[in-house]
């Protein structure tokens, strides 16, 4: 059972995503990066697996359990204001309707769900294999009574030596989470290319979700792109281990 807290952050999220415009959610990793996004002014935000594997001293890709990670973002969507989002990979080898139970326990109003099965060597589920697991986090959440916002990301680009190759078959995916109730998509690794980028957003139907870089990427150019989300991954915390390096490198 959802408290109010719960199923007013996630009903917040989603009305954020009809919104229009271009909606950014910092990549958090911890209770103080979330209250010096919250505190920047930003109306929602994310926690992603790779900095949060690195805050914890562990591994991204599933090097943490699926307990693991509700318990460390537990705290930290406790301590601010705002919904977030969780990164939950690919699932941790949990049911959809088990991952949706243990999120919304955790006070989670999203999640980021990708393709790739890292505990089963790191292989790429099929599109429909992966439409299927998007349909039944819809309507687990459906089930519960909360409105989660489900993204629903495919690493097809960054596994793919010529990324333009598979733009036909990304699209593809992407369009069969949508139909299966994907609330935004998530194709990675395009990032830098424009026309990637505008060539998915045209053909789909909800926000797409691109990763940029807080100091090298701008809000302007994918807001002229039409991107519907932006998030950090890990370019943030990398941003700001760069930034601390040099602070630090005056007092060697």
């Amino acid at each position: 059972m959802a408290d109010d807290r719960t199923v007013k952050n996630a009903q917040r999220l989603k009305e954020l995503h009809g919104a229009g415009g271009t909606l950014v959610l910092p990549t958090v990793w911890d209770v103080w990066s979330a209250k010096v996004a919250a505190g920047a002014g930003f109306d929602a935000l994310t926690i992603g697996s790779h900095p949060l594997a690195d805050s914890r001293g562990g591994k991204d890709n599933e090097g943490q359990t699926l307990e693991e990670v509700l318990a460390a973002v537990r705290p930290i969507i406790a301590a601010v204001d705002v919904p977030i989002s969780v990164d939950l990979e690919s699932g941790y080898g949990a049911s959809p309707a088990d991952l949706i139970a243990g999120l919304i326990e955790a006070g989670g109003a999203g999640l980021n769900l990708e393709d790739t099965v890292h505990s089963e060597g790191g292989r790429l589920r099929t599109t429909e294999e992966h439409a299927a697991y998007i349909g039944g986090l819809r309507a687990a959440a459906d089930d519960a009574g909360v409105a989660i916002v489900v993204n629903g990301r495919t690493d097809l680009f960054a596994r793919a030596e010529d990324r333009a190759s598979v733009l036909d078959e990304a699209i593809e995916r992407l369009q069969a989470l949508v139909a299966a109730g994907a609330d935004t998509v998530y194709p990675v690794a395009i990032h830098g290319d424009d026309d990637l980028i505008a060539a998915v957003v045209e053909a789909i139907d909800v926000p797409v979700n691109i990763t940029a870089h807080p100091g090298k990427h701008t809000l302007e150019r994918l807001q002229k792109l039409g991107v519907g989300r932006v998030s950090y991954g890990p370019l943030l915390q990398a941003a700001l281990t760069e930034h601390t390096q040099e602070l630090l490198a005056r007092w060697k």
